[in-house]
């Protein structure tokens, strides 16, 4: 039997998933959190080694009750190995559990096992698209980011370009935190203009805040988006409402919901500009890695020739996706492709198997 294994080792859990040769997914398993710049070499690899020997119990024949342990035996081996590792950013990263990883499948660093950083995982269509060479991963769920990639006849992928990913407080752009922001920055703004105003509109969005928040004015807002940070370990009063108890940046970002259902259930213009203002910054970080390449520029890839991966909570909405191919077609900007890729790790498997 050929296996293919994936492995997607995040901050909240591993997910590990197993494809025979024809890309059928023949395995699952769930670990804990795997992000390697929070936990000890050791501790990463305990995290795999739960959500892979979890995966191949549905491998053997009959399927095992109990998890199969690591080295798999010879009738499981793997035939190659992809991890996408959160918090691998740099060389020194990958080297330091590489090793681990290679000792714990019995698959020699090379060739058959490729360790990079999770965005790369988002790229796997591009194995799936023999046609072109290049892909660009589009990350936006609570934050953002976008990384172009090459790939070559075997499916191995080389970083190209990379923007964005800076955190809350310098950037994601596009993701959840800046859509709530951005919430509030034009709820106040249109607050603010509706002062020389004879006879103001007053939208949806600005109501759903202040039914959130609680709020008798939409003045109020601004001490409870800067209200400090709870006290870690402080006890915390049960009549306490729930953006009283998160950080500040969780307090933006959950209303990013909120925007959502009032742009596209209610239809409501100030939403919807919210929405396009969000996304119009994610494009413009897009656009940075796109266009012709030339000698000053070696590394841009063409929309045209390439294939946009899309992952995350915001960008798996359809309606905000088409926002962006929009943004994106206006400025000259059509891609060949365009993918949602929902489980990476099983789509990573499957692109495996496929390029094998």
């Amino acid at each position: 039997m050929s296996l293919y294994l994936c492995v997607d080792c995040g901050g909240s859990k591993t997910s590990a998933v197993i494809a025979n040769k024809d890309g059928v997914v023949v395995g699952r398993g769930i670990g804990g959190p795997s992000n390697c710049t929070y936990l000890s070499v050791d501790a990463f690899l305990a995290a795999i080694r739960l959500a892979i020997s979890e995966a191949l119990k549905t491998c053997t024949s009959p399927p095992s009750i109990d998890p199969v342990s690591l080295p798999p035996p010879p009738e499981l081996a793997f035939a190659k190995a992809w991890f996408g590792v959160s918090g691998a950013d740099s060389p020194a990263a990958i080297a330091a559990v590489t090793p681990g990883i290679s000792a714990l499948l019995d698959i020699p660093q090379g060739p058959r096992l490729a360790v990079a950083n999770d965005t790369h995982l988002l790229a796997a269509p591009l194995r799936m698209h023999p046609d072109i060479s290049n892909a660009v991963a589009v990350i936006g769920g609570t934050g953002s980011n976008v990384v172009s990639f090459s790939g070559d006849a075997t499916g191995a992928l080389t970083e190209l370009g990379r923007i964005g990913g800076w955190g809350w407080i310098l950037g994601d752009e596009g993701g959840g935190f800046d859509v709530g922001r951005e919430a509030v920055r034009q709820v106040m703004l249109a607050h603010d203009r509706a002062s020389v105003q004879a006879n103001p509109a007053r939208s949806l969005l600005h109501d759903r805040l202040v039914e959130h928040f609680g709020l008798g004015d939409i003045m109020e807002i601004l001490g409870t988006v800067h209200l400090a940070d709870p006290q870690a370990g402080a006890a915390v009063a049960a009549d306490l409402p729930q953006h009283m108890t998160v950080p500040r940046e969780k307090r933006l970002s959950m209303l990013a919901p909120i925007v959502f259902e009032c742009a596209f259930e209610h239809g409501d213009e100030l939403a919807l500009k919210v929405l396009r203002t969000s996304a119009g910054k994610l494009v413009d970080e897009i656009t940075v890695l796109l266009g012709d390449a030339d000698e000053d520029s070696p590394r841009l890839v063409k929309a045209k020739d390439s294939v946009l991966c899309f992952g995350g909570s915001l960008v798996g909405i359809e309606r905000y996706r088409k926002i962006l191919l929009d943004d994106l077609a206006s400025r000259g900007h059509t891609f060949r492709y365009v993918e949602f890729v929902g489980d990476c790790a099983a789509v990573g498997a499957k692109a495996l198997a496929m390029s094998a």
